[in-house]
This record gives C-alpha cells, sequence and structure tokens, in this order.
C-alpha cells in the first residue's frame, strides 16, 4: 500500500482535496480533525501512537492508497513512512481570499491566524517544499488537483 501525505498552509486545499479524493474510491485520514494532536509548549503536533496506528494498519481499501492530510512541526519524523510528500499552494492573494470566504472552518478569519499563515508561507512553507515529491499550486480546480497528484502517485 502506498501512503501519501498531502500538506501545506491553510487555505490550500488540502481539506478539499482529501474530499475529492474519497469521492474518487481512496482512503483518507485528515488529521485535523479526531484525536491525532497532542499540545507541546503551545503548539500542536501528532501524537506518535495515532499517526503510527493509521499507517501502520493498512489503511488504503481496494486502491491501496491512503491519503493523509496535515501540516505540523514534528511530521518530518514520519516521512520514512509516506512513498510521497505532497505540497499544496496558492500564491498569497488567493490565501487571503480562500480564508477570508470559507465556510468549512473558521481559522484564518481572525487577524492575528491570517498574519500566522502567512508568517508560515514565509517561514515554513519552503520547508515543506524541500522534502515535497510533488508541488501542485492549487490555482486549478480541485478534481484537477486530484488528477496530478494521482498521476504523481500512480
Amino acid at each position: 500500500m502506498k501512503r501519501v501525505l498531502v500538506t501545506g498552509m491553510s487555505g490550500v486545499g488540502k481539506s478539499s482535496l482529501l474530499e475529492e479524493l474519497a469521492a474518487r474510491g481512496y482512503a483518507t485520514v485528515d488529521t485535523d480533525y479526531g484525536d491525532f494532536h497532542e499540545v507541546v509548549d503551545g503548539e500542536p503536533l501528532w501524537r506518535r501512537d495515532r499517526i503510527e496506528a493509521v499507517l501502520g494498519e493498512g489503511f488504503g481499501g481496494g486502491t491501496g492508497v491512503l491519503f493523509v492530510q496535515g501540516t505540523v512541526r514534528n511530521q518530518s519524523s514520519y516521512y520514512s513512512w509516506f512513498d510521497h510528500v505532497v505540497l499544496l499552494s496558492a500564491p498569497v492573494e488567493v490565501l487571503v481570499e480562500r480564508l477570508s470566504t470559507r465556510t468549512t472552518n473558521t481559522y484564518g478569519k481572525d487577524p492575528a491566524e491570517l498574519a500566522e499563515t502567512l508568517e508560515y508561507v514565509r517561514t515554513v512553507e519552503p520547508l515543506l517544499r524541500r522534502s515535497a515529491t510533488l508541488e501542485v499550486v492549487t490555482t486549478v480546480s480541485v478534481a484537477e488537483v486530484a488528477d496530478i497528484v494521482l498521476e504523481h502517485v500512480s
């Protein structure tokens, strides 16, 4: 079974991509929801027991591919578990628009959260880019993003 990490800043479309992939029959895990995090020094990090359980249990269904979504500081300690690391990105103006208008998640509507996200674009996204096996700029439809990702991982 292939394991694919989908990562990127808030507002790039990670959850939307997972919804699209799930609709196409792929197994997905969105670590933004559920008990995947523990807070250490005020920062949410992946819980080793939960992440290793997901990655080790053979999720993937009939497709043979598991897509896991998340962006946390300790994700790099799990990169060896993944066959691919897919970075989703978008221009800053697109992120600002998406965060201010999205209805599925309130994160980013607060000016401090938006500022935090924009700082992460500057400081964290370059680190993610270095580890990614694929980067997709999500200014195209989610269906097109899914097609690009699936072509890469197949």
